[in-house]
């Protein structure tokens, strides 16, 4: 596993609840040369006193260098914290999807706000309708599967589909690869609600058919 040791002083704002390291705040980073190049590998930052501050997912090609996961030194990164963030994210937006209009695109899980930086997960059509997935960080992208099969669990929704965000991507060393990660692909053209209008969409990419 990867060592980030932080300068001297720049603790403060991950202590804080800043769940991002900067390249700047950096002192050194110990670890094998394959999983300091791995976007998304897990590291156990410490402090220049060598006093453990978190686990986080390290990524050399982003200019985030490091995204917090937990800072609990009790808190593993494995399948289950993945099971458990997802879970946590679908069944905290429960009552709203039960009440959403089913042409709806319905936001399930949220980035940073739940425990899982970089990765946007909405739903379309209800249970047996589509979820469409951004994985726009290394550290989720590096648990693709364990997400995968957490969001299909806790859904019931078999089909999943990944939306790419090219420059984002890119952004993180992360290859561009749209596809259907489980079930049906979304078809191209959908009805899609947007506040009191219903709008022609393609949910694999966001594109608005013209009227």
């Amino acid at each position: 596993m990867l060592i980030i040791t932080i300068k001297q002083g720049k603790e403060k704002s991950l202590l804080a609840g800043d769940p991002f390291i900067y390249a700047s705040a950096i002192e050194k980073v110990d670890g094998k040369p394959q999983e300091r190049n791995k976007p998304g590998a897990t590291a156990i930052v410490q402090s220049s006193a060598r006093q453990f501050l978190a686990r986080a997912a390290y990524n050399a090609k982003s200019q985030i260098a490091a995204r917090v996961w937990t800072l609990r030194e009790d808190e593993p990164v494995d399948h289950a914290m993945m099971k458990r963030r997802v879970q946590a994210a679908v069944a905290r937006r429960a009552a709203a999807v039960r009440n959403a209009d089913p042409q709806a695109l319905v936001l399930l899980v949220d980035g940073d706000k739940d425990g899982l930086p970089g990765l946007v997960v909405q739903g379309y059509g209800g249970t047996a309708g589509y979820l469409v997935c951004q994985f726009n960080a290394g550290g989720v992208d590096l648990w693709k599967v364990a997400v995968v099969q957490a969001l299909l669990s806790a859904t019931g929704c078999p089909n999943v589909y990944e939306r790419c965000d090219a420059l984002l991507r890119k952004g993180e060393g992360l290859p561009v690869a749209p596809r259907a990660l489980a079930g049906d692909e979304p078809p191209q053209r959908l009805t899609v609600r947007d506040g009191q209008r219903l709008v022609p969409m393609d949910i694999r990419t966001g594109f608005v058919y013209p009227r």
